[in-house]
């Protein structure tokens, strides 16, 4: 019993009894129960169950081995779960080290994709805005139009005044017609033109976004490290940033097509149009010499006319007093010829001045109505003169007023005709 207060300082040796728990086991004490017993009443509290000195023993060494192999397990537990706190931390620390660079790498990648986006925005604005310029040129020249196409109808308006003969389909009208039909063709055109600009303006649009460990919205994702199915690859997401790129450089490339063709159609329109008003305003002034030069000719007929009117009124002045003139002849003539016609037997002879006298009457009779005749012709051809002068007087007063529609109306109009500048939208 001596070895019970000894300490152990190493682990004690196999047991020759395995460890377990003590049975409970009831030792039963030898009654004597003969008749010779003297003792059995008195001693029986002192002889119940209990435990063996070598069980005492064993549950000792139990007790020792559990706590040492406790503790031992416990340390090596410490051990390992600082070793695992390292290692984690140490790899935690490493892990994000490297998901930082590859972040860093990304944020480069972004920042390049983002610079050349950002850049291509830039160029795509500044085309945006040559685009719109070009568009508000489009609208001004489209604007401008009107006032071609509004002289043009106003000059077909004005012409259809003419009076006959000279409401004629002649060359101005033709021109005319033909400038009319020109600025619808160009305003359907530059319309068209426009709405391609506006659908070009509208095919331009571009956002971006970044996160880091240092932001202040970062909290748990539990699912966040999952890869999405609909998740992109560097190489997709690259090649999204530059087809994006490469759509915008396709876009700005298609603008600055169209901005070369609307300088062209707007170039090209305003050299058409003051082409067509240059040969309509040639057309008008060649109809104007020609009015003007028919308007002379008629006048200087006119003056020949009235003259002629004036010598034919004076020739049948003159007629009628030479058929007065005659008559007094004639009855002096006829009066002979009567007076010896009473002359008594044998004196009436027809003696050569009876013959005379006849021949005088009948000379006279004769002249007499050939002055009549010619008097009735010199009527006749005094009226016919007096119809040409109306006609010729009413044909001047239509080349009057053609001249009037064609060169103060007409070419006065065209004189507010737009120049090239203001119908290639730059005014």
């Amino acid at each position: 019993m001596a070895q019970v207060g000894v300490l152990l300082t190493k682990e004690p040796a196999p047991q020759t009894v395995p460890v377990s728990e003590l049975p409970m086991k009831v030792y039963e004490a030898a009654l004597n129960t003969g008749p010779d017993s003297s003792c059995g009443l008195a001693t029986a509290g002192f002889r119940t169950a209990k435990y063996l000195p070598e069980e005492w023993h064993q549950n000792n060494y139990a007790r020792y081995h559990e706590a040492f192999a406790d503790r031992d397990h416990s340390e090596r537990c410490r051990q390992e779960s600082q070793s695992l706190a390292a290692y984690t931390a140490e790899l935690a620390q490493r892990t994000q080290e490297d998901s930082t660079a590859k972040v860093g790498e990304r944020l480069q990648d972004i920042h390049f994709w983002k610079s050349e986006l950002q850049k291509e925005i830039e160029d795509l604005a500044a085309e945006t805005g040559l685009l719109a310029a070009q568009k508000l040129r489009l609208e001004r020249a489209l604007d401008t139009t009107e006032i071609p196409y509004t002289i043009a109808t106003d000059n077909l308006q004005c012409r259809e005044r003419r009076q006959p003969p000279d409401l004629v389909r002649d060359q101005v009208e033709a021109e005319l017609l033909k400038e009319a039909e020109l600025i619808r063709n160009i305003q359907e055109l530059l319309k068209r033109t426009c709405k391609q600009a506006v659908n070009q303006m509208h095919n331009i649009d571009e956002k971006c976004g970044r996160y880091n460990n240092q932001s202040t919205n970062i909290r748990f994702h539990p699912s966040s490290s999952k890869f999405e199915d609909s998740a992109s690859t560097p190489e997709t997401w690259a090649k999204y940033s530059h087809d994006n790129i490469y759509r915008g450089e396709r876009e700005r490339l298609a603008s600055i097509n169209l901005r070369a063709l609307i300088d062209n159609i707007l170039h090209d329109t305003a050299e058409d149009l003051r082409m067509q008003c240059d040969i309509v305003n040639e057309a008008f002034a060649k109809h104007c010499e020609e009015l003007e030069d028919a308007k002379q000719k008629l006048e200087h007929h006119l003056r020949k006319t009235l003259k002629e009117i004036g010598d034919q009124e004076y020739n049948i002045a003159a007629l009628k007093q030479a058929i007065k003139d005659k008559e007094t002849p004639l009855k002096v003539a006829q009066t002979r010829l009567y007076d010896r016609s009473f002359r008594p037997n044998i004196e009436l002879c027809r003696d050569a001045a009876q013959f005379r006298l006849i021949s005088e009457v009948e000379e006279l009779t004769e002249s007499i109505a050939a002055l009549k005749k010619k008097l009735l012709d010199s009527e006749q051809a005094l009226r016919n003169l007096e119809d040409t002068r109306m006609s010729l007087e009413k044909e001047i007063a239509v080349k009057a007023n053609s001249l009037f529609i064609d060169r103060q109306k007409c070419m006065a109009h065209r004189s507010r005709y737009p120049t090239v500048l203001r119908l290639a939208g730059y005014q």
